[in-house]
């Protein structure tokens, strides 16, 4: 029954509000802002105001080369448990997540492959892409 599936836009919304509040969990930092959009069997996350204190630091200090390597050695932490994360809360397996962060916005982009488009109540609202 299609009663009980989520919205697009609760999907996404869950997703947003949960990846917010695993960052404040396992970076001690909550991002000002995450927004979260399905396309077809493709979710694309942004994360604003992503980078840690201690990255800033680095970056004031001249070490923008160091907070590059955190950020990279905290993506790559931080990556199953983010994957089981979603796959949990889209009910989709992830077939691959691909991240990167921007030091000087403070913006994080992530991309994550999915098995299959997540069940929705409306699926003709989940916009296909063109492979």
């Amino acid at each position: 029954m299609t009663d009980n599936l989520p919205t697009r836009g609760q999907l996404e919304r869950k997703l947003s509000q949960d990846i917010q509040a695993f960052y404040r969990r396992h970076l001690g930092h909550r991002p000002s802002k995450v927004t979260s959009q399905l396309f077809d069997a493709k979710l694309a996350i942004i994360i604003e105001d992503s980078i840690t204190n201690a990255e800033q630091i680095l970056v004031q200090e001249g070490k923008s080369d160091l907070a590059e390597k955190v950020r990279s050695n905290l993506d790559n932490a931080i990556q199953p448990e983010l994957k089981q994360l979603i796959e949990e809360i889209a009910e989709v397996r992830v077939v691959d997540i691909l991240s990167d962060a921007t030091l000087n916005t403070g913006r994080t982009g992530i991309i994550v492959v999915l098995s299959g488009t997540p069940k929705v109540r409306n699926p003709e609202s989940i916009p296909k892409v063109k492979t």
